[in-house]
């Protein structure tokens, strides 16, 4: 209230600072209590090696400890042929393990709007997000075609672009539709598209830690109020053997196929593959809306 607002006296100098001070405060306690507000996962969508395909079936494999390591598939790269125990040989790899997913080559094209030839053309990686976005709305029970214009984010944590790499080996195959098949900027850009989201839609590369990144951006951007609902997470698929090539001639990459975390016997890393999507809200709207996971 002005000073000389309703008729009555001004107020004391003292006292109207005391209350734009108080005003100041509280603005600061909202702005800081924002910035703070819990973050609710209300849905999750996963494929994960070992057969991990849903929440149930990735914390059953975690319960029973069981191993989710594997020799590399045959329909990915002849592992017998590239495998030399020496990490410096050249051009070959000093392991045969790796985390793998099956049916990675599978992908229903019709029921996400696009023709089987431009299928061929994009990177399985953005078709298993497509997927696993999908069931991830699903989980939390929000059917994804009634997003459409509202203010959902998208943050997808991704560095390997091996298919763009396999489809550059033959030119002549190229089409129209590599460009926005093989770019990874396109992965989030295309999930967006599909559903009608209106909120932010990036994609982020920080190597290891995109997807850490990918879900830190997401809810920031909730508690700045960017979405009202956020999709986070990553995917990679290991569809060449050029960077275990790399990760090999560098030591990095464990041997036995396993990782010793922490232990002085430790000898490396195992490369793996796999895509999680977590439905993220601000914990106060999800309590409103009475998401049953935000418990």
């Amino acid at each position: 209230m002005s000073a000389g607002e309703g008729g009555g006296k001004p107020l004391d100098p003292v006292r109207l600072a005391v209350l734009e001070i108080r005003e100041l405060k509280a603005r600061l306690a909202a702005s800081e209590s924002r910035k703070n507000e819990p973050i609710a996962v209300v849905g999750t969508g996963l494929r994960f090696p070992g057969d991990g395909d849903d929440p149930h079936s990735f914390w059953r494999l975690l319960r029973e400890g069981r191993d989710a390591i594997s020799e590399v598939p045959s329909d990915r790269w002849d592992a017998e042929a590239f495998f030399d125990p020496n990490p410096d040989a050249v051009g070959k790899i000093a392991t045969r393990f790796g985390g793998f997913l099956r049916h990675v080559d599978r992908f229903d094209a019709r029921f996400f709007g696009m023709s089987p030839r431009e299928a061929v053309s994009v990177d399985p990686q953005q078709r298993l997000l497509l997927e696993v976005a999908w069931e991830a709305l699903e989980h939390a029970a929000v059917a994804p075609l009634g997003l459409a214009g509202r203010h959902v984010g998208v943050f997808v944590g991704v560095s390997n672009s091996d298919y763009a790499r396999l489809l550059l080996e033959d030119p002549a195959a190229i089409d129209s539709h590599f460009a926005t098949g093989s770019q990874l900027s396109v992965l989030a850009g295309r999930l967006s598209y599909l559903l009608g989201l209106r909120g932010p839609s990036l994609v982020v590369d920080t190597a290891c830690s995109s997807s850490l990144v990918a879900l830190h951006l997401a809810c920031h951007s909730l508690r700045q109020g960017e979405c009202e609902m956020a999709l986070a997470g990553g995917v990679n698929l290991i569809l060449s053997p050029g960077i275990n090539v790399a990760s090999s001639r560098a030591h990095m990459l464990a041997p036995d196929g396993r990782c010793k975390t922490f232990d002085a016997s430790a000898d490396g890393y195992v490369r793996s593959e796999g895509c999680g999507v977590v439905v993220l809200k601000k914990l106060s709207d999800a309590l409103t809306a009475g998401d049953s996971s935000s418990q």
